[in-house]
């Protein structure tokens, strides 16, 4: 790892107010349009290596989904730049009042390793816009992501405006915060790595994103499009082999529609994947032996209704879902993240709450139901990040509303204009003429008290 001259260096070019200008913010935002147009087909050949992913899943999820941040940043930056007019109350009459974006700083990005990608890029289009610069920290688990990555920055950007450092997490990251003071952290990851990140962030008072997971509930009520339902949670749940953070963790499904649903969600993922032995083009590896083994582990803590078909060498593990589920064991304590669907019945809304309340504050809910009246019960009742109504993941790709976590699955939020206000600091500021200067505003006071209450009522 480089030493912490290059973090001055970076801390140089940024105090020199060299980020800052619209049309600086504009140009290298193109250019990072630009760089992933130019290497698509390495981006798809390191995906492809790290994880197996298809050019399509890489696209859908991973550079495609990257662009379109891109673009909506380029045809909006000015208007996010623009101070934004705010009203002024009557004490500060005839003042008017004004909301400055202006950048953090030096912000370091850590990124995941399930969609390397796009989790450490989409930030850094946050970070551009917002006029900082950045340090990126790729996971070294995902090997050839994280060399393609180096060579996209190294070739297309200054190195003392964007520095990629790689190497083991574990001892990068500590020596990247310990030896300098960041003005925003923005981390990808599970919930034990973030409070890491977090406590480390909290010595030196650095203001933090965390993006966590968590256990993520799938609510299928009794009243629910069984076809529509099982294809759209086997899609997102076997996509990229489970291993994302808004995948349904578990189902529960109203006891009157159980049988019914385990038929049809059967029917549909032979459509999609067929009988899977091994690797295809629609399903990807576990990323290493760790995770393998890990995944491995659940499948004794219930009974395989379908799939549980596995192969060490291809670190393969077929879309599988489980039943008669103990409650008590570890595949309902720790997210999965992984090929594997607990099917849970439940007979009343309290029953499944009380399952949903052993993981509080999952990243997502989704609710599969057409009564508004259900689905608002759920809304109402459930503290979770974000999620769907009739769909599962996709509100992850509407980049007009906030994505994040609270709690246990994380701090903040981001996604287009979203991105732009967390990189950004929200700077207040009132001004005053001076052709008004009432009396009331100075000593002496006494005597002024109803004056005041009416005027800060």
């Amino acid at each position: 790892m480089n030493g912490v001259n290059t973090l001055q260096s970076i801390q140089a070019f940024y105090d020199a107010g060299n980020t800052r200008s619209y049309a600086f913010r504009i140009e290298q935002l193109k250019k990072l349009r630009n760089a992933v147009i130019e290497h698509e087909e390495e981006i798809y050949t390191a995906l492809k290596k790290d994880l197996n992913k298809s050019k399509e899943e890489c696209w859908i999820t991973e550079n495609g989904i990257l662009l379109s941040e891109i673009n909506g940043a380029i045809r909006k930056l000015k208007k996010w730049m623009r101070p934004r007019r705010v009203r002024t109350n009557i004490l500060n009459f005839p003042s008017s009042s004004f909301i400055y974006p202006e950048p953090r700083g030096v912000t370091l990005i850590i990124g995941p390793w399930n969609y390397p990608f796009q989790l450490l890029m989409i930030p850094l289009v946050g970070s551009m816009a917002a006029g900082n610069c950045t340090v990126l920290k790729p996971s070294e688990m995902a090997v050839h992501t994280a060399a393609l990555i180096q060579k996209i920055i190294v070739t297309h950007f200054s190195e003392n405006y964007i520095r990629v450092y790689e190497g083991d997490g574990a001892t990068v990251i500590p020596a990247l915060m310990n030896s300098f003071t960041f003005d925003h952290v923005f981390f990808t990851g599970s919930t034990a790595v973030g409070k890491k990140i977090y406590a480390m962030a909290a010595e030196k008072l650095v203001p933090v994103t965390l993006e966590l997971g968590g256990k993520s509930p799938c609510i299928i009520e009794a009243d629910a499009n069984l076809e529509v339902s099982a294809k759209r949670i086997a899609s997102v749940k076997f996509s990229n082999s489970g291993q994302m953070c808004i995948a349904p963790d578990y189902v529960l499904v109203h006891e009157s529609i159980k049988d019914k649903w385990l038929q049809t969600l059967e029917k549909i993922m032979l459509q999609f994947y067929g009988d899977p032995y091994s690797l295809t083009n629609e399903l990807g590896n576990i990323i290493n032996q760790k995770q393998f083994d890990r995944l491995l582990h659940y499948l004794q803590d219930a009974e395989i209704k379908i799939g549980g078909h596995y192969n060490r060498e291809q670190l393969f593990i077929a879309p599988t879902v489980l039943t008669s589920i103990n409650m008590n064991t570890p595949i309902m304590q720790e997210e999965i993240f992984g090929p594997i669907l607990p099917v849970i019945p439940f007979k009343d809304r309290k029953e499944a709450l009380q399952i949903i309340e052993q993981n509080l504050n999952p990243l997502s809910l989704y609710i599969f139901s057409n009564k508004k009246s259900n689905t608002d019960f759920w809304l109402q009742n459930v503290a979770f990040g974000g999620g769907c109504i009739n769909n599962a993941g996709y509100h992850f790709t509407n980049k007009n509303l906030p994505f994040g976590g609270r709690g246990q699955s994380g701090i903040g939020a981001y996604h287009g204009y979203y991105s732009f206000k967390i990189f950004s600091h929200q700077k207040s500021i009132m001004k005053t003429p001076t052709w008004f200067d009432p009396s009331i505003k100075y000593p002496p006071f006494t005597g002024k008290l109803n004056l005041f209450k009416k005027v800060l009522g």
